[in-house]
């Protein structure tokens, strides 16, 4: 085999960590010794045993002399757990392959220095895209302080995405929103407003018989519930609402101070915050800075027309994922963006990534071009 085929399976194992690894990042390592497979690992979760050691701890004796193939390149500090880099040193590996480095500045390539220093043969750039289409979020937190902001949106064949009455529950069908709880387990945090939140009593929560994944991984998902923000300008948000009731912490983001309406929210568990913005709107930008000094890595929207359409407008989307339904719900339905443009060529272009059939609806995952 390959590099490039020993370093697929060492993604191929960082994927088992897709939806319980956050605030880090997802990593896989496979160890190769004389063109045999001794030892395997990825990162599990936050605190417990990063992907090299695992590998290592799997492969025992035989790892000396092997191989390393590893995602991204091994850390070189102590954070929850000890340095990577010195891992396979004391193991005394011969060589590591690396798909990535680190995209945080302040330690970018000291891990690979490291290995160096010891006498270890390192290659990287192998698989490169495929490594950093594992971690869109913690690349993009180091790199910019931002997270990875994905927009999820559901309608009808002719765009709308409720009746005028609000109501829209619900456009697809039980697959596709099974697919939508994977979206939201492999989320730091969802978003929503605080009209959504009160329309449909959200309570924008991941559910593990929902997650049609492996129950034992379903079950640590489902523990680490994403932070749930509800953006309120004005505190409306009832201290009764549903979504303050559920497992997790929610998080009400507002505008405008009120002494009364956040002490009571706050009563009932929530966190109360003000990132006010211009005309009496929260600072969208601003939310987003906050939530990736947080740890937030990738962060998905779920929301009507007008934050969806506001979000969209300040230039602030990675991704959209737009499931569409084999319906129509007619001119007088909601559209599926608040986003007034007057011309062609006004208008706003997409690249479309794929286009998945989940059950009998469509999903269309899409960037701003």
């Amino acid at each position: 085999m390959t590099d490039q085929q020993y370093m697929q399976l060492a993604i191929d194992l960082a994927q088992q960590g897709l939806y319980t690894t956050a605030p880090n990042p997802r990593v896989g390592c496979v160890l190769v010794k004389d063109e045999k497979i001794i030892g395997q690992g990825y990162h599990l979760r936050a605190g417990a045993g990063h992907a090299e050691v695992n590998a290592i701890a799997d492969a025992g004796h035989q790892a000396t002399g092997a191989t390393a193939y590893v995602t991204l390149e091994p850390c070189s500090h102590t954070g929850k757990t000890p340095p990577c880099c010195e891992a396979l040193i004391a193991a005394k590996v011969a060589r590591v392959v690396i798909a990535m480095t680190d995209p945080n500045p302040l330690v970018s390539g000291r891990g690979i220095a490291a290995l160096q220093q010891a006498g270890i043969t390192v290659t990287t750039g192998v698989l490169t895209d495929q490594a950093k289409a594992l971690n869109p979020g913690f690349v993009k937190r180091m790199e910019s302080g931002l997270p990875w902001l994905r927009v999820k949106m559901a309608m009808s064949v002719d765009g709308r995405t409720a009746m005028a009455s609000g109501e829209s529950q619900w456009i697809t069908g039980t697959d596709a929103r099974s697919d939508v709880q994977r979206w939201r387990a492999r989320s730091c945090a969802m978003i929503s407003s605080v009209d959504t939140v009160m329309m449909d009593n959200a309570s924008l929560t991941v559910r593990a018989d929902e997650l049609g994944i492996n129950p034992e991984l379903a079950l640590l998902a489902a523990e680490q519930q994403p932070l749930r923000v509800v953006l309120d300008s004005q505190l409306r948000l009832s201290p009764q609402a549903k979504i303050l009731r559920q497992p997790g912490h929610t998080v009400v983001v507002a505008a405008v101070e009120n002494a009364a309406a956040r002490a009571a929210l706050e009563q009932a568990g929530a966190e109360v915050m003000i990132v006010a913005g211009a005309n009496g709107r929260v600072d969208l930008p601003e939310l987003l800075r906050v939530l990736a000094e947080g740890e937030c890595n990738e962060v998905m929207v779920e929301a009507g027309a007008v934050l969806a359409g506001a979000f969209a407008q300040a230039g602030l989307v990675d991704q959209y994922h737009i499931y569409m339904a084999p319906t129509f719900l007619g001119s007088d339905a909601r559209p599926l963006l608040d986003w007034p443009l007057d011309t062609m060529a006004q208008q706003q272009c997409l690249i479309i990534d794929a286009i998945t059939p989940v059950g009998n609806d469509w999903r269309i995952d899409a960037r701003p071009a």
